[in-house]
């Protein structure tokens, strides 16, 4: 019996990673593939509406949108008078200012209190802390409806329905227990040695509020001010509670150009593609933030 041992053969280690880069890329082909299907699905409709908000109201009646795409070069197919018309004769863009008035204080209004709120709850010691937080965890299952009839009521009394301001605490008061949830995860997340070497330093609590838990909390700041901004730009049933049709918004008026304009798609695409820009603006410019928000206070330590 010889007494020497057959000697597998030398693999370099880059070899063997290699190989297992390409099984997991291989593995990770129907994954990859469902989620390419699903965006596409996603995409077809918005592509079709931003395609037939250009093409002419005789073009649109003769031909579906994707021949406005195979037959790219027809320029007599493309207007944007479509625009126009929607813009300032359905007054399209008087509801588009008023939408931004509403938005952009419900969005920021709501932030900075739940900010406060949230840095307050997580590292101030006072009495009632743990059952403010839990009646906080519980308006976040409340149902919006249940509100509205008695908000009215009091709006009514107090002479702010049909105001910005009656719009601005109305998104203010539904969004901030989510608001403050959400910070709040992110927030306590914080490592506590950054809080008490600031303190050591001589740095006061709102010195340590506004230049360390503030920058530090970016990520789900702009997560909730995604889910916030698209909510109140895109709110129907709020507005018309509260502020009525006496001064248009974008998704009052298009409701509005649905029932007077059902017919002329031309004009409904081109209002339905005003009131997709804004939002997408702010999902794309906020996208990189949206995945760590969400994972905000989920693994500590």
């Amino acid at each position: 019996m010889s007494d020497t041992a057959v000697k597998k053969p030398y693999v370099r280690p880059s070899a063997v990673a290699g190989e297992k880069k390409s099984r997991a890329l291989i593995a990770g082909i129907p994954a990859r593939a469902f989620i390419l299907a699903i965006v596409v699905i996603w995409t077809i409709p918005t592509l079709g509406l931003l395609v037939s908000s250009f093409r002419t109201q005789l073009a649109i009646a003769e031909t579906g949108w994707w021949h406005g795409l195979i037959n790219f070069t027809d320029f007599a197919q493309w207007t944007i008078a479509n625009y126009e018309r929607v813009l300032f004769a359905d007054d399209m863009a008087n509801a588009f200012f008023n939408s931004l008035l509403i938005t952009i204080p419900s969005t920021v209004i709501p932030i900075t209190m739940a900010a406060f709120a949230a840095h307050s709850i997580a590292w101030m010691v006072f009495p009632g802390r743990k059952i403010l937080f839990v009646i906080i965890v519980g308006l976040l299952i409340v149902p919006l409806q249940m509100a509205l009839i008695p908000v009215l009521r009091v709006y009514t009394r107090h002479g702010i329905n049909g105001t910005y301001l009656g719009m601005w605490l109305a998104h203010t008061g539904f969004g901030l227990p989510l608001a403050t949830y959400m910070l709040y995860g992110y927030i306590s997340s914080i490592p506590k040695s950054i809080l008490e070497s600031a303190h050591a330093d001589g740095a006061t609590p709102w010195m340590m509020f506004t230049r360390l838990v503030l920058p530090l909390s970016i990520p789900a700041i702009a997560s909730f001010s995604i889910f916030q901004f698209l909510w109140v730009w895109n709110d129907l049933l709020v507005a018309l509670v509260f502020f009525g049709t006496r001064r248009p918004i974008v998704t009052t008026r298009l409701a509005e150009l649905v029932g007077s304009r059902g017919q002329s798609w031309h004009v409904l695409t081109a209002g339905a593609f005003i009131t997709m820009v804004v939002p997408l603006i702010i999902f794309f410019s906020l996208q990189r933030y949206f995945v760590r928000g969400m994972m905000a206070g989920s693994v500590k330590g």
